[in-house]
């Protein structure tokens, strides 16, 4: 593990922090850099300015528009995003899921068809995994897909689906096997949001945001040519999308716990922190580092291997759950400023949004418990706990 930049990571670098220095939108709220309060035209504008300059797709190979770089380069955006506190390409569902799922399974006419438009943010991808009687278990999801002679039929509910309400298009797993059980019988689709049969729901949230959304299907038809992979293999389509997401958001992740400990210290000095505090601010600092040591050792597998390992289950874990500490810190430093809401609040109310989105974090991109399954099964070699 080399925990330094090579000479043209270092140039890529630098030549990245001065495009955002100049280019960077106004300031963002949310988690990792998820401008979530701009209106929609603004942010596909933010991404395709991204995507013009060669920072869309860093990882994607060339043949498909992406830079063919190293898995440190995308490490390196993240990093550099996060502490320019610029929002991400709005395309994140489709760049770091969709858009590696259709290049590793995906039909020729689909590689066509999506992946440029991905990058450019012209359409914007949600993910249709979790069910409300399925959670984080996706081998238990009951959202059929029938075949009737060329077309798929599809009808059952997801939730807890980001961007599902301004998506184009949904990356979906559904039961094509009726009788099938577990991770048996499931079918990888592309659906066309805009197809007869589909609502969508919004979530509101305690921040008062709609981040998530509920998706129904009613009689959906899905021609055949949007299968991604084989009929009955969407377990093994689905795996790859969920290693890719957790690939490199590691540090994502870490970059935006730096971002966010740093702005407590200075929360803190202002304040004046008591000595107890400053311990548990200072444990928090020590958490970070750790979780940023960790996403180096996975990254170093990840460019030996070139494919995402279940290190990144124990990234997000840590992440989440320290971030939701470190939120906590601050509104206990705010004292009884902690209960204002309204924007002319104290440092404008923004410890107060930060602690109420973390409550997310444990559930999003996998619960906890899953989480825990995940690494005591994969990292650890721990026996099945089913």
């Amino acid at each position: 593990m080399d925990l330094r930049d090579t000479p043209a990571e270092e140039q890529f670098r630098s030549d990245l922090r001065a495009w955002l220095a100049v280019n960077r939108p106004g300031q963002t709220s949310g988690v990792a850099g998820q401008d979530t309060t701009s209106p929609l035209e603004g942010r596909r504008d933010w991404s395709r300015r991204l995507h013009k300059a060669g920072y869309s797709g860093l990882s994607w190979p060339t043949e498909h528009g992406g830079a063919g770089k190293p898995y440190s380069y995308q490490a390196i955006f993240f990093e550099e995003l996060a502490q320019a506190d610029a929002p991400q390409h709005l395309g994140v569902i489709g760049l770091g899921m969709a858009g590696p799922t259709i290049i590793a399974h995906g039909t020729e006419a689909q590689k066509a068809g999506r992946l440029e438009r991905i990058l450019s943010a012209d359409e914007i991808w949600c993910q249709g995994f979790s069910e409300p009687e399925a959670g984080s278990d996706l081998s238990a999801v009951r959202t059929s897909a029938r075949l009737e002679g060329s077309t798929f039929v599809v009808d059952g509910q997801k939730v807890w689906s980001s961007y599902a309400h301004i998506a184009d298009w949904c990356l979906l797993i559904a039961r094509s096997d009726p009788a099938s059980e577990r991770h048996a019988g499931l079918t990888c689709l592309i659906v066309d949001m805009r197809s007869p049969g589909i609502e969508v729901r919004p979530l509101r949230q305690l921040t008062g945001e709609a981040e998530f959304n509920e998706i129904f299907f009613s009689g959906v038809q899905v021609p055949d040519e949007n299968l991604i992979g084989e009929i009955g293999e969407g377990w093994q389509v689905a795996m790859t999308t969920l290693l890719h997401e957790r690939g490199t958001l590691g540090f994502s992740l870490t970059a935006s716990l730096d971002v966010t400990v740093r702005k407590l210290i200075e929360l803190a000095r202002d304040r004046g922190a008591t000595s107890v505090q400053r311990d548990a601010i200072a444990r928090e600092w020590i958490e970070l580092e750790a979780l940023r040591y960790t996403a180096y050792r996975s990254l170093s597998a990840l460019l030996t291997t070139g494919v995402p390992g279940p290190e990144g289950a124990a990234l997000k874990l840590q992440w989440s759950e320290a971030n939701q500490r470190v939120t906590k810190i601050a509104l206990e430093l705010l004292g009884s400023d902690a209960q204002l809401l309204a924007e002319n609040a104290p440092y404008g109310g923004y410890w107060q949004h930060e602690q109420l989105r973390s409550r997310g974090n444990t559930i999003e991109a996998g619960t906890s418990e899953i989480l825990r399954n995940i690494i005591a099964e994969r990292v650890l070699g721990l026996p099945r706990s089913r």
